[in-house]
């Protein structure tokens, strides 16, 4: 592929997903990923901050689009309700994505400073969550709980949702853990 054709970007996450299943993370360089994506390893860096944001790359997005929904649940909503909302909302960023997000965990698992940075991203997700619901008057230390709450029913969900042979959407897969957790406390 040369330079010219288009989204850099997502060829060079679909060749960093190949080559981590193939090397492994420390033995693949971002030179590798960028020459199997078919652009320069300048384009790689213009792209990603270094070979472990390729994997990283979306939780900007999903931040944000839990923070929106959070901001635009209606008055009323109980903060358990609000986040179980919002983290399913975010769910259309990665829908279409089941295969790269199962190659995504796979590697992630294989390696600890990815696990380290997998963890810091939910945190920061968790961090965001509480802070939008406070903004709602939601008060500490139920905005805290809520948000923790809200992003182990994502994890729970997500992992469930890239297990082999599952076909629930991540969506229904998010909405079975929060029904989970609430039999838990009922």
């Amino acid at each position: 592929m040369g330079r010219w054709e288009p989204d850099a970007a997502g060829r060079l996450a679909r060749a960093a997903l190949e080559l981590y299943s193939e090397r492994g993370f420390d033995q693949t360089t971002a030179l590798d990923i960028a020459e199997r994506a078919g652009v320069t390893e300048r384009t790689f860096f213009r792209h990603f901050a270094d070979k472990r944001e390729v994997l990283f790359d979306g939780s900007s997005a999903l931040l944000n689009a839990v923070v929106a929904s959070i901001a635009a649940a209606p008055e009323a909503s109980k903060p358990l309700d609000v986040m179980g909302q919002a983290m399913q909302s975010g769910t259309a960023l990665l829908e279409e994505r089941r295969d790269h997000a199962r190659l995504r965990a796979v590697a992630i698992a294989a390696h600890p400073s990815l696990q380290e940075r997998e963890l810091l991203k939910m945190s920061t997700l968790g961090e965001a969550s509480a802070e939008a619901l406070r903004a709602r008057g939601v008060p500490s230390p139920a905005a805290e709980l809520a948000a923790d709450a809200g992003v182990a029913v994502f994890g729970r969900g997500f992992e469930a949702w890239i297990a082999p042979g599952e076909t629930r959407t991540l969506a229904e897969c998010i909405g079975d853990a929060l029904a989970e957790l609430r039999r838990l406390t009922a």
